[in-house]
């Protein structure tokens, strides 16, 4: 067992070593470029036939990277804009605007301005994801993935709407979908993984929806307290307003049955208590607002108190506290049992914020509560069914010889998750990606990488850090498994990805807090899909044009043709070896497999129209 593992290591830094002059560095660490060279593979597989779906902001329809390698097929099928008011909406919505097809989306050129104004991330980690790289290098994962986008307004009910509309159109398209999401919420659903989110997620789920999701960049902000009441205690700590930030907003869970109080109180710079609020219950369902009085200054602060969640049965609380400078402020919180979880986290003009602010133990204060940067896995992340992706520095060559990167990178949010849900799920390249930009943005001043002409316009591709930027990335690796095995449901999906993960000793340093799994590998995770059997309800349109029976089978096979016109069959194994070739007629084609020995090999039909992969199992 030693041996196979060793030659696994050797073989895995051979292939990065062969391909690094030529790809994209964080290509090589997720081991794309293996799955592009088809090493031991029947064929490369680049997400072709599979619809990865991006709720975002700042899309540029036009950029040259939404169109395939050799720039001649545009691969955006539609996008709705939920901030945009002139419409028309989709069908069975009524509000947005949708724009269907190549003509409509380039002449829009681009989603309205929102309370991002005209932004640039969607264009980056759609292009992660699946951008044919415009002639550069800076190609996403999944080439020939086609693309549905949402500018989506952050609210249950218009996240429910995008990801029903993208599955619509994905039926009607009669293709996988994948759905990623770089953004990440303390206040939307549950901090647990429950509320209306995660009941549609899983139902969509359940019909073969994949879910990628970004797992939060607050990794190196002590924004997060925990404790356990084993009696009736009161515990303090202070809490600083978020950078860029108008206030604080405070999410506070507890334990079923367990009610809690809070005050919020101002110091003067000797922690000396100046004013306080009195307590508020979570006994007291509803929403509050109020001022804090501090020597002629007011602070205003409003809370919406839950007694008991009806997802969950937990009292919480969501506290806003507008910022004032000249003071520090401090929590108290009351309890008789349970365990207890608050969460700092900033307060914007337009909501909230998904950035921490830090909670400080004061060193004059010992006995005050413990602070960390733990659970800060947020919504939809912290959502069982979605595969939450921290961010790792690619490992790569440098000049000098040695290897650089492969560590998990600062800002990358830590779990655990709740119950026994494990968070993050997996990691994956996410410091200093190359990606595009969009060419209409407002709110981009950086430096810029690359940039290519196209229909006499300039466009750019720029460096940005973030776990926005390895879900994507992993949401495209999930595009080529899907590929490989199309009938796959979504949990052995997330299964495949997980089970895969390669781990080293930078996994082993930080932690399954940190990774999770481990270091997402696209190779070894298309070579476990070829030999998964999938689940038959997936079987989309085109793939049903052909159907195997039995698989598994023995010394025969039958393929039902109902396609119009003869077809190609070919049989490969898993080295790439053609080891059967016949032509298949219109109804049913006995193949014998006599001379095959047991094991898994792909079965490619092309027609006139179509080419089709599929697995045989022979036993």
């Amino acid at each position: 067992m030693k041996r196979l593992v060793l030659f696994s290591v050797l073989m895995t830094l051979a292939l990065a070593g062969r391909s690094q002059a030529l790809l994209h560095r964080a290509a090589i660490d997720g081991r794309v470029d293996s799955v592009r060279m088809a090493w031991n593979l029947p064929q490369e597989f680049t997400g072709e036939g599979v619809i990865i779906g991006i709720t975002d902001w700042g899309f540029d329809y036009t950029h040259p990277v939404f169109y395939d390698t050799t720039m001649t097929h545009y691969r955006v099928l539609r996008a709705w804009d939920q901030f945009k008011t002139s419409g028309p909406a989709p069908a069975g919505y009524n509000y947005g605007t949708e724009y269907v097809g190549q003509d409509a989306l380039l002449a829009v050129h681009c989603d309205t301005s929102n309370v991002y104004d005209y932004a640039y991330h969607g264009t980056h980690c759609a292009g992660i994801a699946g951008g044919g790289g415009a002639g550069t290098q800076y190609r996403g994962v999944a080439v020939d993935a086609e693309f549905l986008f949402v500018s989506v307004s952050l609210s249950d009910e218009e996240v429910i709407d995008a990801w029903r509309w993208m599955y619509d159109v994905a039926q009607q398209e009669g293709k996988r979908l994948v759905i990623s999401m770089s953004w990440g919420l303390y206040w939307l659903d549950n901090m647990d993984g429950t509320g209306p989110l995660a009941e549609e997620m899983q139902r969509l789920a359940d019909l073969g929806v994949v879910f990628v999701t970004s797992a939060g960049n607050n990794g190196d902000e002590e924004d997060h307290i925990m404790h356990t009441f084993t009696q009736q205690d009161t515990i303090h700590t202070q809490f600083t307003f978020p950078h860029s930030s108008i206030g604080s907003s405070i999410t506070m869970m507890g334990t079923p049955g367990f009610p809690f109080a809070f005050s919020i109180f101002a110091m003067d710079n000797s922690y000396n208590v100046v004013a306080e609020t009195p307590f508020h219950s979570t006994i007291d369902d509803g929403i509050f607002e109020n001022w804090l009085v501090i020597n002629g200054d007011s602070v205003y602060y409003a809370f919406i108190a839950d007694s008991a969640n009806i997802y969950n049965g937990r009292p919480q609380v969501q506290l806003d506290v507008a910022k004032l400078t000249g003071y520090k402020f401090g929590l108290a919180v009351a309890a008789a049992g349970g365990d207890f979880h608050a969460w700092n986290m900033a307060l914007i003009e337009t909501k909230y914020g998904n950035w921490g602010g830090a909670f400080v133990k004061p060193s004059v204060h010992p006995d005050w509560a413990d602070v960390d940067a733990l659970y800060g896995i947020s919504t939809p992340a912290n959502i069982d069914i979605s595969i939450a992706v921290a961010a790792h520095k690619s490992r790569f060559m440098a000049p000098s010889g040695q290897m650089a990167g492969g560590a998990i990178a600062d800002f990358s949010s830590s779990g655990p998750g709740f119950g026994q849900v494990n968070k993050p799920d997996i990691s994956a390249p996410g410091n200093n990606i190359v990606s595009s930009l969009s060419s209409y943005t407002t709110t981009y001043t950086g430096n810029y990488t690359s940039s290519v002409q196209f229909n006499g316009r300039t466009y750019k591709f720029v460096s940005l850090s973030g776990t926005s930027m390895a879900g994507p990335f992993v949401a495209g690796v999930a595009a080529l498994v899907l590929q490989a095995n199309p009938n796959l449901s979504s949990e052995q999906v997330k299964s495949i990805l997980l089970e895969t993960a390669y781990n080293d000793q930078f996994t082993e340093q930080a932690g399954v807090l940190r990774f999770g799994a481990g270091k997402v590998n696209a190779y070894q995770a298309v070579l476990k899909a070829l030999t998964t059997v999938g689940v038959d309800e997936y079987v989309t349109p085109k793939e049903s044009l052909y159907t195997i029976y039995p698989n598994p089978a023995g010394s025969q096979c039958h393929v039902t043709a109902n396609s119009a016109s003869d077809a190609l069959c070919q049989l490969y194994d898993l080295s790439g070896r053609l080891v059967l070739q016949t032509l298949l007629t219109p109804g049913v084609n006995t193949l014998g497999l006599n001379d095959l020995t047991p094991g898994c090999y792909l079965m490619k039909i092309t027609d006139e129209q179509t080419v089709v992969t599929k697995k045989l199992i022979v036993r």
